[in-house]
């Protein structure tokens, strides 16, 4: 027994209300079960009860036994002090207050049907391996899914937003220099999206702003931060990059000992740091004030149009600086840039719009709708559960909601669960 499912039984009141009584056998009417608190103090704040007759308005405590309100040390919290219903499972003590009178108590196991419990059972007693409705999550309503996922969809969106306004604070409110960090990080994928973004956060976006209008500088930049110019190849892009670099290192007083190690192991080489780190340049060298270009796209299409981009020349024979291979054009890809939207863009245009008290869901959905579900482990057996993505809101929505709820067993927060636990 879960006290968060008392609590779900109580906020919903799904337990016999009729004959409702305490265990000294005074007759209890709920007008109000009052506003669930999340926080430290009592459970539900503001209830109003009619306690034998007469109206009682204050804080109720749930707890599964009587006896966990001394376990858990309320009789000396004064937060507890105006606390008018204390609602247990078991009760197997009385509870005074300060002028020793007797808290009411509700013994809530009286009142509550099988039917409950049967699916409580079902839900928190299986023996499932990877979520606990497994079993039955193909049986909801799929409109309840849907606005279930929609709702975390923008639950992690926020979650995202939160930790660009942190990077927002560290730029010094400056909106390119976030797109820039953030897009750098993305660039570098899960395997060196830290090195990637300690390299952005190495230099003032100033320096970038700076040297736009000249790739080869630009590129230095880059390769010079993430300490790839230290060898000794004799190859003239090589070199001239590592004489910009020593300029720009003395120019604006900068040095890559914050900068994270890259990593090359298990990586596809399309996506070697070197590669990424040179379409990045190009990126910037082809788009000056980028952040303002971002947000006025509104579909799509302006975005894959923005980053239409490709490597410098030597690159399309290098994946590294010391071995030629094969020559090919090496573009972002549209499923790249799929993950820059995902990621970043729709993030980005949703922390701002948010900043400026500006409401965009509507374009937001438009644009995730827009994009192909994304492949992976959880995405896939959500499928063969009968609960398939469409699109990459839903792929975000079924990550937020296996990490967030399943994998922590939050199912009595959870829309589905609620759903499964009130079938008849």
């Amino acid at each position: 027994m879960q006290e968060d499912f008392l609590h779900y039984l109580w906020k919903l009141k799904k337990f016999e209300t009729l004959n409702l009584q305490t265990t000294k056998g005074e007759q209890v009417v709920i007008q109000n079960v009052g506003t669930h608190n999340y926080h430290t103090g009592p459970d539900f704040f503001n209830a109003q009860l009619i306690i034998a007759g007469q109206l009682w308005a204050g804080n109720v405590e749930i707890h599964i036994k009587s006896s966990d309100w001394y376990v858990h040390n309320h009789e000396v919290d004064p937060n507890y002090d105006n606390v008018i219903l204390h609602v247990v499972w078991e009760h197997d003590t009385p509870v005074f207050r300060k002028d020793n009178s007797e808290i009411p108590t509700i013994q809530l196991k009286n009142y509550v049907s099988q039917v409950a419990l049967n699916n409580y059972a079902k839900l928190f007693n299986s023996k499932q391996t990877w979520i606990n409705c497994e079993n039955t999550i193909a049986n909801v309503n799929p409109f309840i899914v849907t606005n279930w996922l929609e709702r975390l969809f923008f639950e992690r969106l926020e979650s995202k937003a939160k930790a660009i306004e942190a990077i927002l604070k560290a730029s010094n409110n400056n909106w390119e220099a976030v797109l820039f960090k953030l897009l750098a990080k993305n660039f570098g994928l899960k395997v060196n999206g830290d090195a990637f973004f300690s390299l952005a956060n190495s230099f003032d976006f100033s320096v970038v702003r700076k040297q736009q209008s000249n790739l080869q500088s630009l590129e230095a930049l880059f390769f010079g931060q993430a300490n790839m110019l230290e060898d000794d190849i004799q190859e003239a892009y090589y070199i001239a990059l590592q004489k910009d670099y020593a300029f720009l290192k003395q120019k604006f007083k900068i040095d890559n000992t914050s900068v994270s190690p890259f990593q090359f192991f298990r990586l596809r080489p399309p996506n070697f740091p070197t590669i990424r780190l040179s379409q990045l340049a190009n990126v910037y060298h082809m788009h000056h004030n980028l952040f303002s270009k971002v947000i006025a796209s509104d579909s799509v299409a302006d975005i894959y149009k923005l980053f239409s981009v490709s490597t410098s020349p030597f690159w399309e024979s290098h994946y590294t600086f010391d071995k030629v291979s094969s020559a090919r054009k090496k573009h972002i890809t549209k499923s790249f840039v799929d993950l820059l939207l995902i990621n970043t863009i729709i993030p980005l245009k949703f922390c701002y719009a948010k900043q400026q008290g500006k409401s965009i869901e509507e374009e937001i959905v438009n644009l995730m709708q827009q994009l192909k579900p994304e492949k992976n482990g959880i995405v896939d057996k959500f499928a063969s559960l009968k609960v398939v993505s469409e699109s990459a809101l839903e792929s975000q929505a079924i990550i937020q909601l296996k990490n967030l709820y399943c994998d922590k067993n939050r199912c009595l927060k959870c829309a589905i669960g609620n759903t499964i636990l009130a079938q008849n």
